[in-house]
């Protein structure tokens, strides 16, 4: 890496605090800059010439290297730690869960929160408010088949946590905020509470920048 590393990122976005989440387990220090997506901050002409053409975060700098796509800059920064399986089949399962979690949790259970708690239900299209169900059915398998997986094992790959764990955390434990039923999946719930153990987690809350310092034990 050559660094600063610097997350250009919206706090409220579950795909931002992933990247911070897997930073603090590895002790990286890592900048953040504020963008609200509701205001249209990552369509200035400033953003799209400047830092993701596409206009969308979270965008991971290193230096003068912007990366988008959150899983895609989780790996870089795990790469080579121990959030990485060195087995072949294992490292694959692991990218496995991050092709998933984008696939058929993402787009279902982070986008039915994100239309109820940042658009607000007021606010939603017409197209919107007819797709809303078939989100909401589609989350709740997703979340059905990771409580399946999570039967009689700890971790998604493996006996430790990895970085699949990372990533399928942070829009898994605020499902809440969009009306799916957590309590209904209790491998889940116990899934969760062990990634929320771990000694280097990092809240999605928490106010305060990474830095040399400030990060936990």
């Amino acid at each position: 890496m050559i660094g600063p590393l610097i997350l250009h990122e919206d706090p409220r976005s579950a795909n931002c605090y992933k990247i911070r989440l897997t930073a603090a387990h590895l002790r990286l220090p890592l900048e953040r800059r504020f963008y609200d997506i509701m205001k249209g901050e990552t369509r200035t002409p400033e953003f799209l010439a400047g830092v993701n053409g596409n206009g969308r975060i979270p965008v991971l700098q290193d230096g003068d290297k912007y990366l988008p796509e959150s899983n895609a800059a989780c790996f870089y920064l795990a790469d080579g730690s121990s959030l990485i399986p060195t087995e072949r089949f294992a490292r694959a399962d692991m990218l496995r869960w991050l092709f998933w979690e984008q696939y058929s949790h993402e787009p279902n259970v982070a986008t039915v929160r994100a239309w109820l708690t940042i658009v607000g239900v007021d606010s939603l299209t017409e197209a919107q408010r007819l797709n809303l169900p078939v989100k909401r059915e589609a989350g709740e398998a997703a979340l059905a088949l990771m409580d399946r997986h999570l039967a009689g094992r700890h971790w998604f790959v493996g006996k430790s946590i990895s970085l699949a764990d990372i990533v399928l955390f942070p829009y898994t434990q605020v499902a809440g905020d969009g009306g799916f039923e957590l309590g209904k999946y209790p491998h889940l719930r116990g899934w969760l509470e062990r990634v929320a153990s771990q000694p280097r987690h990092l809240p999605m809350d928490a106010e305060t920048p990474l830095a040399a310092g400030t990060l936990p034990d």
